[in-house]
């Protein structure tokens, strides 16, 4: 099933591709409009990651973002390099703002990522050994979806800076909310529940990690920490893509050994919603890193890949 699962996958190929059509930052006379979290709905300010919001023009916009060294993904440690998935949650962040003030005011529920591509550049990540690291970012809207005269979906890319230099692009895919899934899968009786250690998996602290190894061996989404600030923001029926993404990227460093900082590219697509808990992955090596398949009850919810350096 894995083969078939994920061969139509593409790793990140090229990061820069996505925002090579970009305006260069403008000055328009104004940092931009500043946000709140309630705006971008979140349960606590301490969520909040993106600042500032500014339209350049018809689907261009630029915006602020603040990165806390101590933000609950980081390692705990005097000078830290961010981790990959805060690019992703501030992109939907971004996606949130841009929905409730330009696309959809007034409209619920919010359209929800239903994919991700990441890129990273080397060695070009920001370091941080203060209390948290500004970052611009330049904003474009793609891929307008309009049924009946609603937005049905969208894609937002988003090349973020640092001093001036480009050091990650994201595009997320949105859309409307699939039916929820049935629930927590249940897991065989009397089976025992292995959790890899935090450092295996590329996580900081226990509460990150989200696979066990379940019946003969087979990894298994179940989150340590089922309420988790950032991964399951007030216990969501089913995963968000966030969590999706990780727990493949998850995966694929336990099963390759690499470590976090090898990542220069994360990738996922949602086909339907998957289970909070009992969703089982499947990692196959690739030539630019791995693929990884999320199934839920023998049905392929999901499908990833995860760009490792060539050995």
């Amino acid at each position: 099933m894995l083969d078939s699962a994920v061969h139509q996958v593409a790793l990140v190929e090229d990061p820069v591709a996505a925002g090579r059509r970009m305006p260069r930052e403008q000055d328009a006379g104004g940092p931009g409009e500043p946000l709140t979290w309630h705006g971008l709905r979140l349960e606590t300010m301490a969520c909040m990651l993106v600042l500032t919001l500014r339209r350049l023009g018809d689907r261009f916009f630029e915006a602020q973002c603040q990165w806390p060294r101590l933000h609950p993904l980081n390692e705990r440690a005097t000078t830290v390099s961010h981790h990959p998935l805060i690019v992703v949650e501030s992109t939907r962040q971004l996606a949130m703002a841009v929905q409730s003030r330009h696309l959809r005011p007034g409209q619920d529920p919010p359209l929800e990522a239903v994919s991700v591509n990441l890129g990273l550049y080397p060695g070009a990540q920001p370091v941080e050994s203060g209390s948290a690291t500004r970052v611009s970012t330049r904003v474009m809207l793609s891929d307008l979806v309009l049924r009946r005269g609603a937005l049905a979906s969208f894609r937002l890319t988003a090349e973020y800076l640092y001093a001036g230099q480009r050091f990650a692009t994201c595009a997320v895919g949105f859309a409307a909310a699939a039916p929820a899934a049935t629930g927590a899968l249940p897991v065989a009786p009397g089976s025992a529940l292995l959790h890899p250690a935090a450092a295996a998996v590329g996580a900081v602290s226990d509460p990150d990690v989200l696979l066990a190894r379940g019946p003969q061996g087979r990894l298994m989404i179940v989150p340590r920490d089922p309420a988790h600030p950032v991964l399951l923001p007030g216990r969501p029926a089913d995963l968000p893509a966030l969590a999706v993404l990780e727990a493949g990227r998850q995966a694929v460093l336990l099963s390759s050994g690499m470590t976090a900082r090898a990542v220069a590219g994360l990738c996922v697509d949602l086909r339907s919603p998957v289970p909070v808990q009992g969703a089982a992955v499947d990692v196959a090596s690739d030539h630019r890193g791995a693929r990884f398949v999320v199934t839920a009850a023998g049905r392929v919810a999901a499908t990833g890949a995860v760009t490792l350096p060539r050995s």
